[in-house]
C-alpha cells in the first residue's frame, strides 16, 4: 500500500508541473495557492496515422482540376470545367511503340491524327500572310498580339493578314501593279530586236500580240471568196429561201412511189381492193383468247413498229416498218401483201387510218407526215414542222375528218387542216417529247402523255390544260388506249405495269386494276383491249403477248410470239379470237383459237 501511494503522489507531481508549463510557460515554477484546479488530459487509445498519403492524393487531385483533360481516358473521376474541356489537347496522344503507333491507336491509314485547336480558316490565313510578308500570329503563345517572323514588316504592314487589306490598299495596290508592269513592257521593248516582233514563232511576238479568249473574234477574214464556195453559197441561200417559203426547216423529201403486189385493183364487178367482203358479219360481242398462232407475214426488213386493222371491218392490216415502207395486208382471203407505200427516207413511227379507211397518215423519223390513198398510193398532202412526229392522230368525228394533231419532239401538240395546210392550233405545255394522243368524253377533250412523266387533258381547239396529273410514282407512259366503253384509260407505264385512269371529270386513277407481270421497261409497247371490253393485252420486251382479265386482273394466257421486242398487237374487230401482232424481228404474227397450221409468205 505504501508502494502505491508513493506512485500515486509521483504521477500528481508530474501532471501538475505539466499543467503549469501550459499555463505560465514562461515561469517554471508557481506557488500552490495561485494555481487553478487541475484536470486530467484527455488520453485517446487509436494507433496514430501517417497523413502523408492523403495529402498527396489532395495535391493530385487538387492538380487534376486544373490540367487540360487527357483524350485517351475513358472515366473522368471529377467535374471538368469549361476551360477544361474546351482546352487544346497537350502532348502525345498515343504511345510509341517499335514498329510506329500501336495499331489501336491508329484512326488514319498512315497513323493518329489529332484535333487542332485552331481553326481551319484562322490557320489559312497566318498560314498565307506568313509566305506573302513574312510574319504571322505566334499560335503557342496565350495572348494573341505575339508575332513571329519579320517584325519590321509587321510594323511596315500595321500587322494586316491577307485576308483583311483595306478596300483603299487594294485599289492602290492594282494601280502600282499595273504601272510597273506598263513600265516593264516599255523597257523589255525598247530592249527586244525588231526581227523578234515580226516573226510569229517567238515568244515575243506571242507576249505582245496575245489577247484574251473573250476580245472578240480574230482579225484578218478571208476577204474573197473562190468560186467554189461562191457556187455552195448561192446553193445554200437558195435552199434556204425555198424553206422559209414552205414555212420553216422540213424533213428530207424523197419523191412518193407505191407498188401494188395483187392481181387487179378491182373485180369483175367493179369494186375496189379495199371493199370490205360483204359476208363479214356487224359485230364482235364475245372474244375469246387465242391459243395458235395461224399466220406469219414477213414482207419487212427490219422491224415493225405499228400496225392498225382497217376501221369496222378488219379485212385488211396496215404495218409501219423501221425499213421506211408502208404495207398493207390482206386479212380475210389471200393473206398476201397488197400494196407498198415508199415516201419516207427514214424508219416510220407511227400510222392511222381515218374513219373510213380509204386515206391514213405515216409519221416517219425524216421530220414528215404524209397523208396518203389506201387505194392507189398516191400522196395526198405532207406536213412537217422539222420536228420529229412520234403520234399523229385524226379527229374521230365524222365533220372533221380534216383535223391533224401531231404530238413532236419539239413537247408540242402541233394541229393542222388538212384542207388548208396551215397549223391552225398548238398545244405547248408539255416539258419533254409527246408519246400519246387519245380522243375522250364524245371526242371534246383529248389526254396526252409525254417524257416528263405526266399526263394532261385538252379541250379541243383550246390551248390550255384544264387537268394535270403528275405524281412522284409516276414513270412515262409511251402507249394508251381507251376501253370500248369509253370510261377508262390503260396506259402502259415504265415500270413494268399498267394503270387504269378514268375519263370522268376528274380522271382518277383506279388503284383497284392495275395489271402487272410482263417486262416492258424501256420499250414503247402498246396496250389494247378486246373489243367487248373483257381483256387487256399487250406485248413486251421478251417478245410474248400477254392477256388479262378485266374484271379480276388476273394474267390470263401468255403467248410466244416473236424472238425480240414484241411492241404492237391488235385485236381484229370482227373476228371473236384473232389477235395481230408485230415485233423487231420484222414479222407480224396472226394468232386464233383454232389449230391450224402456220403459214409463211415470202417478201415482196
Amino acid at each position: 500500500m505504501d508502494l502505491l501511494q508513493t506512485y500515486k503522489d509521483q504521477n500528481d507531481e508530474d501532471i501538475g508541473e505539466l499543467e503549469d508549463q501550459t499555463q505560465n510557460p514562461i515561469s517554471t515554477t508557481s506557488s500552490p495557492e495561485a494555481s487553478p484546479p487541475r484536470l486530467l488530459p484527455a488520453k485517446s487509445a487509436a494507433p496514430k496515422v501517417d497523413d502523408t498519403m492523403l495529402a498527396l492524393t489532395v495535391a493530385q487531385a487538387h492538380q487534376a482540376h486544373s490540367r487540360p483533360i487527357d483524350p485517351v481516358q475513358h472515366v473522368v473521376a471529377f467535374n471538368p470545367t469549361y476551360d477544361q474541356l474546351w482546352a487544346p489537347i497537350v502532348g502525345p496522344a498515343h504511345p510509341y511503340a517499335k514498329d510506329g503507333i500501336a495499331q489501336g491507336m491508329r484512326n488514319h491509314k498512315l497513323g493518329f491524327v489529332e484535333d487542332a485547336s485552331i481553326e481551319s480558316f484562322v490557320f489559312d490565313e497566318q498560314y498565307n500572310t506568313f509566305h506573302k510578308y513574312g510574319y504571322a500570329a505566334d499560335p503557342s503563345a496565350s495572348a494573341g498580339n505575339n508575332y513571329v517572323g519579320d517584325l519590321d514588316a509587321l510594323q511596315k504592314n500595321d500587322a494586316i493578314t491577307v485576308y483583311n487589306i483595306p478596300q483603299h490598299e487594294q485599289k492602290k495596290r492594282k494601280i502600282e501593279k499595273k504601272e510597273t508592269e506598263k513600265e516593264e513592257g516599255n523597257d523589255q521593248e525598247e530592249n527586244v530586236d525588231k526581227i523578234e516582233l515580226q516573226n510569229p514563232s517567238t515568244d515575243t511576238w506571242l507576249m505582245k500580240n496575245r489577247k484574251s479568249p473573250w476580245a472578240g473574234k480574230k482579225e484578218g477574214l478571208q476577204s474573197e471568196l473562190t468560186e467554189e464556195q461562191k457556187k455552195y453559197a448561192e446553193e445554200y441561200a437558195k435552199k434556204k429561201g425555198e424553206e422559209r417559203e414552205r414555212g420553216g426547216e422540213k424533213g428530207e423529201i424523197l419523191p412518193d412511189k407505191s407498188t401494188f403486189h395483187g392481181k387487179e385493183e378491182r373485180d369483175y364487178q367493179g369494186r375496189s381492193w379495199i371493199a370490205p367482203p360483204k359476208d363479214a358479219k356487224a359485230n364482235n360481242d364475245h372474244c375469246y383468247i387465242p391459243k395458235r398462232l395461224v399466220h406469219t407475214w414477213s414482207g419487212h426488213t427490219k422491224g415493225v413498229s405499228a400496225i392498225r386493222f382497217f376501221p369496222k371491218h378488219g379485212h385488211l392490216l396496215l404495218s409501219a416498218g423501221m425499213d421506211t415502207k408502208v404495207k398493207i395486208w390482206d386479212v380475210f382471203n389471200s393473206g398476201k401483201c397488197m400494196r407498198t407505200y415508199m415516201g419516207h427516207s427514214k424508219a416510220v413511227r407511227d400510222i392511222w387510218f381515218c374513219n373510213d379507211g380509204t386515206k391514213f397518215l405515216t409519221a416517219g423519223y425524216d421530220k414528215n407526215i404524209k397523208y396518203w390513198d389506201t387505194e392507189t398510193g398516191q400522196v395526198i398532202s405532207t406536213f412537217s414542222t422539222g420536228k420529229i412526229p412520234y403520234v399523229v392522230r385524226l379527229n374521230p368525228d365524222d365533220d372533221k375528218q380534216n383535223i391533224l394533231l401531231a404530238g413532236m419532239s419539239d413537247k408540242k401538240i402541233v394541229q393542222w387542216d388538212m384542207n388548208t395546210g396551215q397549223i391552225t392550233q398548238e398545244y405547248d405545255q408539255h416539258l419533254g417529247a409527246v408519246n400519246t394522243i387519245t380522243f375522250v368524253d364524245n371526242n371534246r377533250r383529248f389526254v396526252t402523255s409525254s417524257d416528263d412523266k405526266s399526263l394532261r387533258v385538252w379541250e379541243y381547239g383550246i390551248p390550255v390544260v384544264i387537268k394535270y396529273i403528275s405524281e412522284p410514282h409516276m414513270h412515262s407512259m409511251p402507249s394508251i388506249s381507251l376501253h370500248p366503253s369509253t370510261n377508262y384509260l390503260a396506259a402502259q407505264s415504265l415500270d413494268n405495269q399498267i394503270l387504269i385512269y378514268s375519263t370522268r371529270e376528274r380522271f382518277q386513277l383506279n388503284k383497284k386494276k392495275r395489271f402487272a407481270g410482263h417486262i416492258v421497261a424501256g420499250y414503247a409497247c402498246q396496250v389494247n383491249f378486246s373489243p367487248d371490253g373483257r381483256f387487256v393485252m399487250s406485248g413486251d420486251g421478251e417478245g410474248k403477248c400477254w392477256f388479262w382479265d378485266w374484271k379480276t386482273c388476273r394474267v390470263f394466257r401468255t403467248l410466244k410470239c416473236h424472238e425480240g421486242v414484241c411492241i404492237g398487237c391488235e385485236w381484229h374487230p370482227l373476228e371473236q379470237s384473232k389477235v395481230a401482232t408485230c415485233g423487231w424481228d420484222g414479222l407480224i404474227k396472226y394468232c386464233h383459237l383454232s389449230k391450224t397450221c402456220t403459214m409463211y409468205i415470202s417478201i415482196f
